[in-house]
């Protein structure tokens, strides 16, 4: 069987990513290719799974340090069980509800105050005043969980 594998032109056409975005996230750890006798790359057929995963995770904000940590937990050598991808999930889902809760925020507060100190809208004088959210820190504050006390 690991001498059929899919090359890595196979992967990309599968994935849509480039063959050098496939050797970059092979030097990165992110996948480990074999080699043929012939000393060819090839793929496991997971390997479309755990390529697709990364480009989910990149999109979604999450670093390849990030990525391959996460990875890390799949085994080598067995394709991944639905078990194996929930604890996966698991390990994103806090951090993921956390930036759905950031980015509902942002889509709900952008056009009024986020609590930046800035006191340049006439509103931020009703919901900052005199900048007192300034105490609970830098930046934007309400953005950032903070409430207006």
């Amino acid at each position: 069987m690991k001498n059929r594998g899919l090359t890595i032109g196979q992967i990309g056409e599968r994935t849509g990513l480039a063959t050098s975005a496939i050797r970059y996230y092979e030097d990165e750890g992110l996948v480990h290719p074999f080699r043929t006798d012939a000393g060819q790359r090839r793929f496991d057929r997971s390997d479309i799974r755990r390529l697709s995963f990364v480009m989910i995770a990149q999109n979604l904000g999450f670093t390849i340090a990030q990525i391959r940590e996460v990875l890390r937990g799949l085994p080598e050598g067995r394709t991944p069980s639905k078990a194996d991808w929930a604890r996966i999930s698991k390990r994103f889902r806090l951090d993921l509800d956390q930036r759905i809760t950031q980015m509902e925020a942002l889509r709900d507060k952008l056009d009024g105050c986020i609590g930046c100190g800035c006191l340049s809208m006439k509103a931020c004088a009703l919901y900052n005043p005199a900048d007192g959210i300034r105490r609970k820190g830098t930046g934007p504050r309400y953005l950032l969980g903070d409430s207006p006390d």
